[in-house]
């Protein structure tokens, strides 16, 4: 006969374990709450940190969050320096941080993704949401990738800067190779820092280009909000 008097044992970590899971979903309000509880478990599993919203990043589960640079910083770091990152892993992020699912669709239409996306391909996209002008997408680029924090203009290292102006322009479609090899000529004898970093970030760069009578720079591209 089985034994029905055998008393149970619960771990010791168990009630410390589901009181953090509770919280952290309280404070989450996921949409998909049996989804986000496997992910939860799964990251700590991993010994990653649980894809719970931090009290700065908070936003009304109602409405989506604006998209600012400071939230693709948050993203950023969440992607910890990977080059790739698979779609389903940047997608509860971009969940988490309650931002737009129609832009994020757009983003990867745009892009061309598929299931393992190049982050800094991706970030481009999303900040030419923000930008609308190529000058002014990378110099939101720049304010995300910088890890300068003492108030002076974002650096970001030339070789970085040139793959992304080379995609950006690629996607624009309206700026030719040899536009784009003139002015990474330009900036790498007269913008560079001696560290390699790009100094004084964008300010002032386009309408120092030897371009800059031809509009160069400031093309309207085909970005992510006109893919809704």
């Amino acid at each position: 006969m089985p034994q029905t008097d055998k008393q149970i044992c619960i771990p010791p970590e168990l009630p410390e374990l589901l009181k953090q899971f509770t919280k952290a979903a309280i404070q989450t309000q996921p949409p998909d709450l049996i989804q986000w509880a496997a992910d939860y478990f799964g990251a700590m599993s991993r010994g990653e940190i649980p894809p719970e919203r931090e009290q700065s990043e908070r936003v009304a589960s109602s409405t989506w969050a604006e998209l600012t640079p400071d939230l693709l910083k948050i993203l950023h770091s969440r992607v910890g320096g990977r080059l790739i990152i698979h779609v389903n892993e940047l997608a509860q992020m971009w969940k988490v941080l309650n931002l737009p699912t129609h832009l994020f669709n757009s983003v990867m239409n745009v892009g061309r993704f598929t299931e393992d996306i190049e982050w800094l391909k991706f970030l481009a996209l999303v900040c030419s949401a923000l930008g609308v002008t190529i000058s002014k997408t990378l110099k939101i680029v720049c304010e995300v990738l910088s890890s300068d924090y003492d108030g002076g203009p974002p650096r970001i290292p030339f070789s970085t800067f040139r793959f992304l102006y080379a995609y950006v322009a690629q996607v624009d479609g309206e700026i030719s190779a040899s536009q784009v090899s003139r002015m990474l000529s330009y900036i790498e004898q007269e913008i560079i820092g001696p560290d390699g970093l790009i100094k004084g970030a964008m300010r002032g760069l386009w309408s120092r280009s030897p371009h800059k009578n031809t509009g160069y720079g400031e093309t309207k591209k085909e970005h992510p909000r006109s893919h809704r």
